[in-house]
C-alpha cells in the first residue's frame, strides 16, 4: 500500500500512480478553496485534477468529486464560445456544422447575466421577453439558495433553463441550438449508425444516467467516453438538451440526463415540452453553421 502524501505536497501526489492521485488530489484541492492560497499551487492543482479527469481514472463519484473540486478553483479545459477551440466541426447532411464541445457551463451562464443578458431585449423573440416578464423566478433568483450550490458549479453544465433563455443565450453569442435531427447525426456519426457517442452496447461507466446513481449533474467532458470522435461531449448523459426545433407551440429536447435510464440516451430518444419548461435536468448547447 503506498503512503499517501500530506495534503500540501503536489510534487509527492504527482508522483504516483493515476488512481493512487485521486483522494490526495481531491483532499489539497478542497483545502487550496479555503482562504488565502498560493496562486501557483491553486493553479498546478487544477491542471493536475483536470489532466486526471481528461484520464478517465476513478469511478463515478471520484470523479464527480474530483469534477467538483475543479469546478471552484478554475477548470482549465473550459472556453468560451469567442474561442476557436470552444467548437468542434462535424461533418453532417448539411455540410460541416461547429457543435458546442461542450454544454454550456454555469461559468458560461454567469458572464451571460453579468454581461447584462437579462436586460437586453434585443436578444429575445418577443413570446421569450413576455415570458421573463412574468416569471417571478428566473435563473439568477433561482441559483440563490442553498440548494442550488450541486447544481451551480462553475463547470457543470447549467440547468433550469427555459427554451427562450437558451435561445437568447444562442442569439447573445451568434450562434443557435441544434436541430433535433442534426444533433442524432452527430452522435449516429455521417455514414455510420451508432446508438451512442462511443458505439455500443451501452455498457458501464460511459455516461452519467441513472445507472451511475451519481444523482445530479457533472462536471462537462466528466465521462470522458460519453464524446464523438469529433470531440462533441456528454451527447448520451450528464442533463438532457434543447434543441432548436418543436411542434404545435413546443419544443422537443434530447432527454438523456443524469436521472434517466439509459434507454433515454439513444440517440434517437426524444421529448417535447412547453419553451417555458424548466428542470433541474435540462440544459442546452450552442451551435454555428
Amino acid at each position: 500500500m503506498v503512503d499517501t502524501p500530506p495534503p500540501g505536497d503536489l510534487d509527492q501526489i504527482l508522483g504516483l500512480t493515476p488512481s493512487e492521485r485521486i483522494e490526495p488530489l481531491a483532499r489539497l484541492g478542497r483545502r487550496l478553496l479555503d482562504g488565502a492560497v498560493d496562486a501557483t499551487l491553486k493553479a498546478r492543482a487544477a491542471k493536475a485534477i483536470a489532466t486526471l479527469i481528461e484520464e478517465g481514472v476513478g469511478s463515478g463519484h471520484e470523479r464527480l468529486g474530483l469534477g467538483e473540486v475543479v469546478g471552484w478553483l478554475g477548470d482549465v479545459r473550459l472556453r468560451t464560445p469567442k474561442d476557436a477551440d470552444y467548437w468542434a466541426a462535424v461533418d453532417t447532411d448539411d455540410g460541416v456544422v461547429k457543435f458546442g464541445r461542450f454544454l454550456v457551463t454555469n461559468e458560461e451562464w454567469r458572464a451571460f447575466i453579468d454581461g447584462g443578458g437579462y436586460q437586453n431585449k434585443a436578444l429575445w423573440a418577443d413570446e421569450g421577453w413576455a415570458w421573463l416578464q412574468g416569471c417571478e423566478d428566473p435563473w439568477p433568483e433561482k441559483a440563490k439558495g442553498a440548494e442550488a450550490r450541486p447544481f451551480v458549479v462553475p463547470n457543470q453544465p447549467v440547468v433550469g433553463i427555459s427554451w427562450w433563455e437558451a435561445s437568447a443565450y444562442a442569439k447573445a453569442n451568434g450562434a443557435r441550438l441544434p436541430r433535433f435531427d442534426e444533433r442524432v447525426q452527430v452522435i449516429r456519426g455521417k455514414g455510420k449508425k451508432r446508438p451512442y457517442p462511443w458505439g455500443s452496447p451501452f455498457g458501464e461507466g460511459n455516461s452519467n444516467t441513472r445507472e451511475e446513481v451519481l444523482g445530479r449533474p457533472s462536471a462537462v467532458g466528466l465521462y470522458v467516453r460519453d464524446c464523438t470522435p469529433e470531440g462533441v461531449c456528454d451527447l448520451a448523459g450528464n442533463v438532457a438538451e434543447w434543441t432548436e426545433d418543436g411542434v404545435g407551440g413546443q419544443q422537443f429536447y434530447a432527454p438523456g440526463a443524469f436521472n434517466e435510464p439509459s434507454m433515454a440516451a439513444w440517440a434517437k430518444a426524444r421529448e417535447i415540452a412547453p419553451p417555458g419548461h424548466r428542470s433541474a435536468a435540462l440544459g442546452f448547447r450552442l451551435v454555428r453553421d
